[in-house]
């Protein structure tokens, strides 16, 4: 693969786009509320500012199962995406029972994968997860990392929750080379999750 090739799909990660699901989504620049849990995704949420929306029910993903997914920005240049789906099955409220707890390992597995396929290396996770809590919802949640081709360290923080009869996938994605930290993260999240589940 080029390195402009995994120049792309490392920005595309960091963007909070998936390199499988970018070629076959319907995006929209215009802010939503998500129809399954009434979660309302505004221009401004918490400090951060709504990029845009991606519906995987609709042509030509037609995966309905995959819901919908929305991205903001933070004024430090931070990038958090939620995705809000239910594979096609209800899912039970709360990030530890089993559908939650199988459902954040998968997410896991494929992000070390799509570091991997977008040339990072020194992957690094906690051996166990942990729980994290802002505002009054609880997610199972990691921070994991990878080395960029440019030797420099980038960092996401995955969380998961059963909410309203589907998962809530939130990703806050951060760069060593941008000056930014996991205290910036943190500081981002505590505003961004009470604003959006409430």
């Amino acid at each position: 693969m080029s390195r402009t090739a995994k120049a792309v799909i490392a920005a595309m990660l960091l963007a909070g786009v998936s390199p499988v699901a970018a070629s076959a989504q319907t995006q929209s620049s215009t802010p939503t509320t998500n129809a399954g849990t009434k979660l309302n995704f505004p221009a401004s949420l918490g400090g951060a500012t709504f990029e845009r929306s991606v519906n995987y029910a609709a042509p030509p993903a037609n995966n309905p199962g995959q819901g919908m997914s929305y991205t903001y920005s933070t004024p430090k240049r931070l990038t958090i995406s939620v995705q809000v789906y239910d594979l096609g099955r209800r899912v039970p409220a709360g990030s530890d029972n089993p559908t939650v707890i199988g459902q954040f390992n998968a997410e896991l597995s494929s992000a070390e994968q799509q570091f991997k396929y977008a040339g990072y290396t020194a992957f690094q996770k906690p051996s166990v997860p942990s729980s994290c809590t802002y505002g009054a919802v609880t997610f199972r949640c990691v921070t994991y990392s990878g080395v960029t081709q440019a030797n420099s360290r980038v960092y996401s923080k995955l969380m998961l929750t059963g909410f309203r009869d589907h998962f809530v996938k939130i990703r806050i994605d951060w760069a060593q080379s941008q000056q930014q930290s996991a205290a910036d993260a943190d500081a981002a999240l505590q505003a961004f999750v009470p604003a959006l589940m409430r």
